[in-house]
C-alpha cells in the first residue's frame, strides 16, 4: 500500500512541542533585550542631547547677561560724557548770563563735595558761582524732570544748614538746568523760586522765576 505525504510526516509530539515552545521564548527574550538596549541607547542620546540643550542655553544665557552688562557699561560711560558735556556747555558763559540777571559773580567751579566732620559726603554741587555776597548752586540734568526739581530744593535745605553749622552767612540762591526739561518741570521750577537755565541752541537763556528763593 502506497503512504501519503500526510502520513510520512512525524506526528507533534509533547517534546517537539516544548522545544517550539522554548524556541520561540529564547527569540522572544533576544527581541526584549534588543529593545531593551536600543531604549537604554535612545534615552542615553536624549541625556545627552538634553544636557548639551542645558550646556547651550546656560552659555546663551551668559553671553546674554555678559552683553547686557557691556551695554549697560557703555550707556552709562555714554551719559556720563553727555552729562558732562552738559555741564560745559552750562558753564560756559554762565556767569555772564547770569550776572545780567543783576548779581556779581566772580568765581565758578564745579563737581564740589560737600562732606560733614566724618569725612562722609552729605550733598554734591554741579556748577558753584560765588561772590561777597551770594553762593548760587547749579543743578545740571541732561533730562530735568520735576523730581530732579524736588531733590534739589531738598539738597538746598542741606547745604543750608551745612553753611550755617560752619559760619557761612551767605545767601543761597539756586538755579536748575537740562539740555531737555520734561513738560512741567521749567514752570514747577520757576514756582518754587529757581532759576532755570535752558540749552535752546549754541548758547544757554537764563530764565528767572517770578520771585527767587534765597536759602
Amino acid at each position: 500500500m502506497t503512504t501519503t505525504s500526510k502520513e510520512r510526516k512525524d506526528p507533534l509530539t509533547f517534546e517537539k512541542v516544548w522545544e517550539m515552545f522554548q524556541e520561540s521564548d529564547r527569540k522572544f527574550q533576544e527581541m526584549s533585550q534588543e529593545t531593551d538596549r536600543q531604549m537604554k541607547e535612545s534615552d542615553r542620546k536624549f541625556q545627552e542631547m538634553t544636557a548639551e540643550a542645558d550646556r547651550r542655553m546656560a552659555e546663551t544665557e551668559r553671553i546674554i547677561k555678559e552683553t547686557n552688562r557691556e551695554t549697560d557699561r557703555q550707556i552709562s560711560r555714554l551719559g556720563n560724557r553727555l552729562g558732562e558735556l552738559i555741564e560745559h556747555l552750562t558753564a560756559s558763559n554762565l556767569v555772564e548770563k547770569i550776572n545780567a540777571e543783576g548779581y556779581r559773580f566772580d568765581h565758578i567751579s564745579r563737581n564740589h563735595k560737600i562732606k560733614d566732620e566724618q569725612n562722609k559726603v552729605v550733598a554734591e554741587i554741579d556748577i558753584l558761582l560765588e561772590d561777597g555776597e551770594y553762593a548760587m548752586i547749579v543743578e545740571v540734568k541732561t533730562n530735568l524732570t520735576k523730581t530732579n526739581v524736588n531733590e534739589h530744593l531738598q539738597r538746598m535745605e542741606t547745604l543750608r544748614r551745612h553753611a550755617d553749622k560752619h559760619g557761612d552767612k551767605r545767601k543761597y540762591v539756586s538755579s536748575v538746568a537740562g539740555a531737555l526739561i520734561e513738560d512741567g518741570a521749567r514752570e514747577y521750577a520757576l514756582e518754587q523760586g529757581l532759576y532755570v537755565v535752558e540749552h535752546p541752541g549754541q548758547t544757554i537763556e537764563i530764565v528767572a522765576p517770578p520771585q527767587r528763593r534765597e536759602w
